[in-house]
């Protein structure tokens, strides 16, 4: 079941996040980020615990947002979650009013799966740039930067 995050999630959400984070496959997100940002964040709840997140964070007055902290439990992948919490981040988009949306990732092709289309980081505000400064692989990331239009 997918719905959106409450205060009493901010823990499991940062375990999930977590998980990955140790292997180098996303941004580490402190407890008092998720608290924070927890409006921004979806979630997938199976046998009563979280198994997958994601948040959709606006950028800034262009009409953009962008699509974090993107995790699915290990066992439960392969089940379509990331799809159905994406497609939750794109739906809240058109509510309001979005243009685009974009992501950072090490997984293009899951992305453009969607729709997304590999686009030049450079293009992005440089407001995006303000979680990259706190991320262990900087300035030498891999991610590569995805966009999507979600016209309303």
């Amino acid at each position: 079941m997918i719905r959106k995050a409450k205060i009493s999630d901010a823990k499991q959400i940062q375990e999930l996040i977590q998980l990955w984070a140790k292997k180098g496959k996303m941004l580490e997100r402190p407890l008092n980020y998720i608290y924070e940002n927890i409006r921004d964040f979806w979630i997938f709840e199976a046998d009563r615990k979280i198994v997958g997140c994601c948040a959709l964070h606006i950028v800034g007055w262009e009409s953009l947002a962008e699509i974090k902290s993107l995790a699915v439990a290990p066992q439960y992948q392969g089940r379509g979650i990331a799809r159905a919490l994406i497609e939750s981040c794109l739906d809240e988009a058109k509510g309001l009013n979005l243009d685009r949306i974009f992501a950072l990732t090490f997984v293009l092709k899951f992305f453009q799966k969607l729709g997304f289309k590999k686009t030049d980081r450079n293009k992005l505000p440089h407001k995006i740039w303000s979680d990259c400064i706190n991320c262990t692989f900087f300035p030498d990331c891999h991610e590569e930067a995805v966009i999507i239009n979600v016209k309303h």
